[in-house]
Formats: C-alpha cells, sequence, structure tokens
C-alpha cells in the first residue's frame, strides 16, 4: 500500500501519537525528595472514589504539559505512566506536585489546597503504564 492511499487522518492520528509521547524521559537527578517527605502516606489511600476529583484537577491544571492520559507532551514533562515514576512513593509525587521543579518547568501547586494535591496523587494512580516503561 502507497503513502497516497492511506487517508490522511490515520497518517496524522499516528503522528500525533508518535509526537505526543515522551519517550526520551529521563528524572532530573537533582530533584531529591526528602526521606520524610517519601514515607508520607496518602490520607486518602482508602478513598479510592476521590480519584475523580483529582482526574478534574489533572485535566484542569496539568494537561498542557503532562497530556490527557499522563505522556509527557512537553519537552522535560514526565511520562507519568513509566514504571520509574509509579514507582515512586504517594509521599513523593505528593511533595513533587507541591515543590514543583523548576528548573524543569514544573511549577509549584502549593497554592492548592493539601487533599486536592492528594487526590490528584490518587488519580495518578490510576494512570497506565506503558508497554515502554519496564
Amino acid at each position: 500500500m502507497s503513502l497516497a492511499r492511506i487517508p490522511f487522518w490515520l497518517v496524522m492520528l499516528i503522528a500525533s501519537m508518535v509526537v505526543a509521547q515522551n519517550v526520551n524521559y529521563q528524572q532530573d537527578p537533582n530533584w531529591k525528595v526528602p526521606v520524610e517527605a517519601a514515607e508520607k502516606k496518602n490520607p486518602l489511600a482508602n478513598q479510592p472514589e476521590l480519584a475523580a476529583g483529582g482526574k478534574k484537577l489533572f485535566i484542569r491544571i496539568c494537561v498542557e504539559c503532562h497530556g490527557r492520559s499522563g505522556e509527557g507532551v512537553k519537552r522535560n514533562a514526565a511520562d507519568l505512566q513509566l514504571s520509574i515514576v509509579q514507582a515512586q512513593s504517594d509521599g513523593a509525587l505528593f511533595w513533587k506536585i507541591t515543590n514543583g521543579n523548576p528548573d524543569r518547568g514544573m511549577p509549584s501547586f502549593s497554592r492548592l489546597p493539601e487533599l486536592q494535591r492528594w487526590q490528584i496523587v490518587l488519580y495518578l494512580r490510576a494512570l497506565k503504564p506503558t508497554e515502554s516503561s519496564s
């Protein structure tokens, strides 16, 4: 089949999928979470239904850089589906959301109420790891 016979929309869909995922994401080795922060437990961990609120917040404030599925669409934005991200503790993710990483363009979301930040952590746990995340 020649390229001329492939529908334009299909070519654009495939191109957007290839461009959208941040397959070259590398964690910032200097972005270290303090041990006491990493050990914090999510007070909402036993309320998974609250992840829906985390999803709404994620769509409102995170999608621009991390993409709708957390795939990391902007340069340096983490692919939140990767096992290297998913393996981090809830406390570590909460700390990163709270403090941001200005060196990589991640703003601090400390202005959000604490429980809303924990809701985002709940939602991040619902993201499915990609095939290339191992």
